[in-house]
């Protein structure tokens, strides 16, 4: 027991200490440094209410505010109590601007020096704080509090109320308005520290969200780039496969072949199998975090191509989107990766016009021009109810990560015209050997005189801001 009955006041004394250190701190420490009030920000929306003309001086209008009603009380307390009144009620408010801390202590100390000079009245209750320094007092605690922590405002609070409680206890016939002040400061000051907490937590949360947005964004591109690694794995691991079977069946093709030979053919094939393996090692790493990624799908089913493009087009329309598609060009034969590339983001983009266009018309175009592949995805407005969608934008940064992989342009932006949506893609691709290609021949677009640029539909001019991306 004994322990315990010396604990306690040396806890009740340590928060004692602590209470008049944070109070030094606060409220004696540097109390007329320089801490002038901050004018409104330009995106404040006083300031964008204001005329064009008056709005470089909007930022200011609270200081302007505050030196008229400084000046206001020492007019009303010039006439009423006296041009000593009139001083102790407006020097605290424009000292206010530049000095909080130490306007507050003005204004504290000349309601004591008025409560102690100024002889208790017997029919008045405007005692120890008259009309004009009530307002100025009070003015005065609201600047302190809106420049400053809470635990200012409560400090401020207490001493005001302390000063009161002495006051009222002093009074013969209770003819104070002590009780006023503690009640209208504390509604007036909570008021301000609420909303200046209500600001910072606002604040706060917005850069709280910035950061989850730049996290799922990168999240999200680490994803694309992932699946991106497991497509093209098929596409590589076809044409290493070919090299190791090529370099085995080379040396069978010639009688008595020279052994450099053979052998060179035989560290080809080798080095083929070893980096095969090293792919398939590689895979399986970014499949870590995902084993069950593909598992509904067939691993021997072939990476899509464009000329699958018929199959997707049907289960986007069986879905509620209307398709057009128009290929224009020499149809021919593109690199696998091309090919995979472009038909995902055919894929991407009618997704994200059911998504965020439900009930509109989309229009594809593919255009074989020449040194490349062009494609224009535009959809219409939606015509029927559009639901929340968290993940609006991920889908073109994975886009942006196939078109930058292969060193190709983007431009997406919103349409003008009737609030439809439109994607246009330019990849550099050169043309496969002519002993794989395959279907019928056809004018390209520089037998009509037709660029790249115009085949692909890209307007010359800046794209819309944002939507861009060379690399």
């Amino acid at each position: 027991m004994d322990g315990v009955t010396e604990t306690i006041p040396r806890t009740e004394l340590r928060t004692i200490r602590r209470a008049l250190s944070d109070l030094r701190k606060d409220l004696i420490t540097d109390a007329f440094a320089l801490r002038p009030v901050p004018p409104l920000a330009a995106t404040h929306p006083l300031v964008r209410k204001m005329p064009r003309r008056v709005r470089p001086y909007a930022p200011w209008l609270p200081h302007a505010a505050l030196t008229a009603f400084a000046f206001y009380l020492m007019a009303v307390a010039g006439e009423i109590e006296g041009v000593g009144t009139a001083l102790l009620s407006s020097v605290p408010v424009l000292v206010a601007l530049y000095r909080p801390i130490g306007a507050w202590w003005l204004s504290f100390g000349g309601s004591v020096v008025w409560g102690l000079g100024v002889p208790e009245p017997i029919w008045d209750s405007m005692w120890p704080w008259p009309t004009t320094l009530f307002a100025s007092h009070i003015a005065v605690m609201m600047i302190v509090a809106s420049q400053n922590r809470p635990r200012v405002a409560g400090q401020m609070l207490l001493l005001t109320a302390a000063f009161g409680i002495a006051c009222d206890f002093s009074a013969d016939r209770g003819h104070t308005n002590a009780f006023p002040m503690v009640i209208t400061s504390c509604l007036i000051v909570g008021a301000v520290v609420a909303r200046r907490s209500l600001r910072e937590t606002k604040q706060q949360v917005a850069v709280q969200q910035s950061a989850t947005h730049e996290e799922r964004s990168r999240r999200t591109l680490l994803e694309e780039r992932a699946t991106i690694a497991r497509e093209l794995h098929d596409v590589v691991a076809h044409h290493m496969s070919v090299i190791a079977i090529q370099a085995e069946a080379a040396p069978y093709r010639v009688a008595n072949p020279p052994e450099e030979l053979a052998t060179s053919f035989a560290t080809i094939r080798e080095n083929a199998v070893a980096a095969l393996t090293e792919l398939r090692r590689v895979l399986g790493v970014v499949r870590a975090d995902d084993p069950d990624a593909y598992a509904d799908a067939d691993p021997e089913a072939p990476q899509p191509t464009l000329a699958t493009l018929d199959t997707l087009f049907a289960g986007v329309r069986a879905a509620g989107l209307t398709v057009e598609h128009i290929t224009t060009g020499a149809v021919r034969p593109l690199p696998s990766g091309v090919e995979l590339s472009a038909y995902r983001i055919v894929q991407e983009t009618l997704s994200n016009a059911l998504r965020h266009a439900p009930g509109s018309t989309a229009r594809v175009e593919v255009a074989y021009v020449l040194g490349g592949l062009g494609l224009r995805i535009v959809n219409g407005p939606p015509t029927q109810a559009v639901r929340p969608s968290p993940g609006m934008g991920h889908g073109l940064l994975g886009m942006r990560e196939r078109v930058a992989m292969l060193n190709g342009e983007m431009t997406a932006g919103a349409v003008e015209e009737d609030g439809g949506y439109e994607v246009a893609v330019f990849i550099p691709a050169a043309a496969v050997p002519e002993a794989e290609a395959s279907g019928p021949e056809a004018p390209g677009p520089e037998a009509s005189g037709q660029t790249s640029g115009q085949a692909l539909g890209l307007k010359k001019g800046p794209a819309p801001e944002g939507e861009t991306m060379k690399p």
